[in-house]
């Protein structure tokens, strides 16, 4: 009697997938028992070697205050400006020539440009503008792309065009309270930039008049309207009004509205931001120095560390190494 070829091959399917399964878990518990005994012997290693490791770990230390004792203080803050007429791409663009100058040394045109002394000028390290990044497109500012790595194409973290941060960095903090204006002469000193806000300052002086003419216009037709509407009703009996035609006053009032809130808006403009540039948030005065120990420590520890971890690597390993040494 011949045997059900479906339920054999059924009985196979299940015999395969048991057989899967197991080949599995095997691999993964010699995996486990791999990196377990990995574990183990990097702990172990560590604990043999941990005087050596933390002699290390003491000249990172040690090596890092060198490095801050033997070089100029370098003391670093920022500001945020709002750009009033030029475009933030653009002025950021001509902020960071002032970059391109420091470093290639150039301090009399930095001199020049800024409107200080040399010995000022040598005091700088760095100027830099960056990008204020609005996250959710909310209006509100969330950081600085000090990195300059954000995605123009970004639709929802967007680059925000009322505002740009300047970083500094000098020798002296004392320059920081009259960094401000060196930076805004330096703006000014643009001829076409220069014409620019003139030219908007113009043409907000010009929608100013015509707003006040449209405003003292709607107002005389308020009145008239509501003069007509007023002669256009007539006693009836019990002395109540019956109005002949709609009233249609209180629809020039919206327009009025807009006109003034508008007018408030250009004042606000041209009160408040006159200048090519208005100080968001100034510098603030830093009460460290930013290239201390803390900083050559993050680079010059690991290294120290690193350095000594692949010296005992070596060492513990030098037999296995030159026996391959010599067999190739």
């Amino acid at each position: 009697m011949s045997k059900n070829p479906e339920l054999k091959k059924t009985n196979n399917d299940e015999i395969d997938l048991l057989d899967l399964f197991g080949r599995m878990g095997k691999t993964l518990s010699k995996w486990l028992r791999v990196t377990g005994k990995g574990l183990l012997v990097c702990i172990i290693f560590l604990i043999r070697n941990f005087a050596t490791l933390l002699v290390s770990l003491v000249m990172g230390v040690f090596v890092s205050y060198i490095f801050k004792w033997s070089t100029k203080p370098e003391y670093l803050s920022e500001i945020t400006f709002r750009s009033n007429t030029v475009p933030n791409a653009e002025m950021i663009s001509f902020i960071n020539k002032l970059k391109l100058l420091l470093q290639e040394k150039n301090y009399n045109a930095i001199a020049t440009s800024l409107s200080v002394s040399v010995e000022k000028a040598e005091r700088i390290n760095d100027i830099e503008a960056f990008w204020v990044i609005d996250m959710t497109y909310d209006s509100i500012p969330d950081f600085t792309d000090y990195r300059n790595n954000h995605n123009v194409y970004d639709s929802i973290n967007v680059r925000m065009k009322d505002r740009f941060v300047i970083r500094v960095e000098t020798g002296d903090p004392q320059d920081f309270p009259q960094m401000r204006d060196w930076l805004v002469y330096y703006v000014n000193n643009n001829e076409e930039f220069r014409q620019q806000n003139d030219f908007r300052l113009k043409k907000t002086d010009e929608l100013l008049v015509r707003l006040n003419y449209d405003i003292k216009q709607l107002d005389s037709l308020q009145k008239v309207k509501y003069f007509e509407e007023t002669r256009n009703t007539r006693p009836e009996q019990g002395g109540q009004m019956i109005f002949m035609q709609e009233h249609t006053t209180q629809l020039v009032y919206g327009d009025i509205y807009a006109l003034y809130e508008r007018k408030q808006e250009l004042d606000e403009e041209k009160n408040l931001h006159p200048g090519l540039l208005t100080v968001i948030s100034d510098f603030y005065q830093p009460l460290k120095r930013n290239n201390g120990g803390g900083y050559y420590g993050k680079t010059v520890i690991p290294v120290c560390v690193g350095l000594t971890l692949l010296y005992l690597i070596f060492l513990r390993n030098r037999r296995k190494l030159r026996e391959i040494y010599k067999k190739y």
